[in-house]
This record gives structure tokens, sequence and C-alpha cells, in this order.
């Protein structure tokens, strides 16, 4: 049976509106999931879903059933986009959601008894920057080791003459380091295409969902960055589409949800990024406005590890 939620259908209750695909899928999950006992829990899961968001006209999908904590996105977003894996660097910006994984007790439950408390190991950012070079600790300078998947794909996309390769592709899934990381990746693979008129979209492929916490960040990260890299090289955000493997609900993720579905969406705000910076790694939260975000209320969950 094909479900409404991989068919990316934008409709519910007679209105028609992007947010309606989560929520489609949260019914889904809830009415047709099985039930599986995993590594953190019991969760309902379905396998293969499809979202597409549009970005165009400055718009920023981020939900508006619940509130979604966006700097606290952007803040994890820029310390990808760094190359970063102290998770330090997050605490200091007020960011709580590596604390879990980072812990001396969750490293230790990972093998990982060589790395300090808050040194995650090579997760996104080393991967996404330095692909691949052989991982000491969070405080190495790696510049010029290993693959900068990010800034070959900022290169590829500024040249008129390479910016429609179908070779785009950014990868966190490093097979080689997986047990070195604190957590293995759950965005493993992203990739930008360009279109006639400079329009970029960008597809991410995630292996594994938190439906009701980390499905909502993800769309926003990746959204905010098909918006960044647009500004960054000169083209025009159009799309993102969002594929799912395994989309899961936690046991005690299906009340809170339920009363998710009985919102109705907002319009999605807008987004400016009002200076383009010489590099990547240059641009601050302050670039960053938003406007017109209307939301409903925050939705309490707790974050599994």
């Amino acid at each position: 049976m094909l479900k409404k939620a991989t068919l990316g259908i934008k409709e519910k209750n007679g209105i028609m509106h992007d947010e309606n695909q989560y929520l489609n899928l949260i019914s889904d999950i809830i009415n047709e999931g099985e039930m599986i006992v995993g590594r953190n829990g019991l969760t309902k899961t379905v396998f293969g879903s499809a979202m597409h968001f549009s970005l165009e006209n400055n718009t920023l999908p981020l939900l508006t059933t619940k509130k979604v904590a966006w700097k606290t996105c952007l803040r994890e977003l820029l310390w990808f986009i760094k190359g970063s894996t102290s998770n330090k660097e997050l605490q200091e910006k007020n960011v709580k959601i590596w604390n879990g994984n980072a812990s001396r007790e969750f490293l230790d439950s990972r093998g990982l008894s060589n790395l300090e408390e808050n040194d995650l190991g090579p997760v996104y950012g080393h991967q996404w920057r330095f692909f691949n070079a052989p991982y000491e600790n969070c405080e190495t300078d790696y510049s010029g080791k290993g693959v900068d998947q990010l800034q070959y794909i900022i290169n590829q996309l500024k040249d008129p003459s390479t910016r429609f390769s179908r070779r785009l592709v950014m990868s966190a899934w490093n097979p080689c380091q997986i047990d070195e990381m604190a957590l293995p990746p759950c965005h493993v693979l992203v990739q930008f295409n360009v279109l006639t008129g400079g329009k970029l979209s960008c597809s991410l492929y995630q292996r594994s969902g938190d439906v009701g916490l980390g499905v909502p960040f993800n769309i926003a990260s990746y959204s905010f960055l098909t918006h960044l890299i647009a500004k960054h090289c000169n083209l025009k955000a159009t799309e993102f589409c969002y594929y799912l493997g395994n989309s899961h609900i936690y046991s005690d993720h299906v009340i809170p949800l339920t009363t998710q579905l009985t919102k109705t969406p907002y319009n999605f705000p807008t987004i400016q990024i009002k200076k383009q910076r010489e590099n990547i790694e240059d641009y601050v939260e302050e670039d960053f406005e938003i406007s017109n975000y209307l939301s409903h209320s925050t939705i309490k969950m707790e974050m599994r590890k």
C-alpha cells in the first residue's frame, strides 16, 4: 500500500500547504507503522518517504504547527560548515542538542574512551570539510587534509561551465570512520542540482529520521543550507527534496504528535541573507534574517541519544 506521505501529498483537510506532507507522514506512521524495539526505545516505523518543499521567493520551510528553535538549528549548521566537531563550541552558543552524545558515559559506551568529553569524533563537519582525514581530536587543525566536499561543490557551482554537473554530492557517511564517531550520521547524502535560470535545488537522503524532533530540524537545516549556498554562488534557491529511509516515532511522542495533527499550518516565513562573504565558513548568525515566522506553541518531547 502506497502511503500518502511517500507520494508527497500537500493536501490535508482540503488545504494545500507544503507542511501537510509532514503532517501526513505523522499520520501514516501512527496509523500504519510497525512497532519496532530499537536501539534506544520503542518506535512506530515506516520505510521510504518523500517530501518536496518550495524555496521560491525566499521561502524558508520552518514548520508552523509547532514552534521550531530555528536559531539552534542555524547555529548547528554553521558549526558543521566550519568543520568543527567540538560540542563545547555549541555549548558556548547555548546549543544543547549534542550534549547526550558528548557525555563521558555515552562516549565510553561507543568504545571512544580515547576522546575527551565533548569531543564528538569525525562527525558531520569533519566529513563535509575534511572527508576521511585521519582523526586525532577536535582541537586538531585539519586544513589541507582529507577531501573538502563542500568547497568542491561551491567551486563547481560558481563556474558556469560546471554548475550543471550531476556530481555535486556530499556524503557524511564514511564507513572508514563510523566507529570513531560519537554518533553515526543520520542525514547521510546531499546532492545539489542547477536548472536553467540559475535555479538551485537540494536533495537529501536520510537513513534514519526521528519524526517528532529530528525531522523538523533537518527540513530547516538543509533549507538554510540551500539558501546560503545559493546566495554564496549567485544562484536562486528553488526547492528542497527530502527522502527518508527509516522514519519513526518514539512511543512517548505519539500523543504530543497526535495533538500537533490538530493544528492548521500558517504561511512559512521568509529568509534574507544580508551579506555575501568571501568564504562559506565566514558566515555568522547575524547574517540571517527571518521574517514573519508565525507558529503554534512549542511541543515538548524527550530527545533520544
